[in-house]
């Protein structure tokens, strides 16, 4: 028997079940009359009383302060990313707050890179890969994320070659 099901007898002045509540009454859920009174009495002192009912309405007009942003936003990253030019690819698999990324390259055979990571500068995504397996030697592709495009943009760094080129990447469906 919970404090809901209970009230205090009219002329006895003691605690005195009430009367149960229907079968289709949810686990918990205040069905009688006075069980629901006397919720809302106590929620009322809870909140404060009447006084903190006649501050309610200014505190609404307020604007409320933005929800602070508990993910990094990364995640628009994951996914399989093609450059046009070359069929390479960069599939990212997962991203952790931090920035490091579980990122494979292929072109076309897959190599791990070894170093991939992504940052905030403000509102921009910056992504960074290096690669040293498979005669790559220290290239690295420097990257954007262009929300409007939805792409990858950026310079890779082919080392071997000591060159550097314009890319982008875009999303592959």
């Amino acid at each position: 028997m919970t404090f809901a099901d209970r009230t205090l007898g009219a002329r006895s002045g003691r605690l005195t079940d009430l009367p149960r509540s229907p079968a289709r009454a949810l686990p918990g859920q205040v069905t009688t009359p006075v069980a629901r009174l006397l919720t809302a009495l106590v929620l009322a002192a809870a909140a404060g009383g009447p006084a903190a009912q006649a501050q309610a309405p200014a505190a609404q007009a307020q604007p409320a302060a933005p929800a602070p942003r508990s993910e990094s936003g990364f995640g628009v990253l994951l996914g399989r990313w093609v450059r046009p030019d070359g069929g390479y690819t960069i599939t990212i698999r997962q991203v952790d707050p931090g920035g490091k990324l579980d990122a494979m390259y292929a072109n076309p055979q897959p190599l791990p890179f070894s170093k991939a990571e992504a940052a905030r500068d403000g509102s921009t995504i910056r992504l960074f890969f290096e690669l040293t397996a498979g005669g790559y030697n220290g290239s690295t592709y420097t990257l954007t994320y262009d929300r409007a495009g939805d792409v990858l943009k950026g310079v890779y760094y082919q080392a071997v070659a000591r060159q550097k080129f314009d890319v982008r990447f875009v999303r592959a469906r």
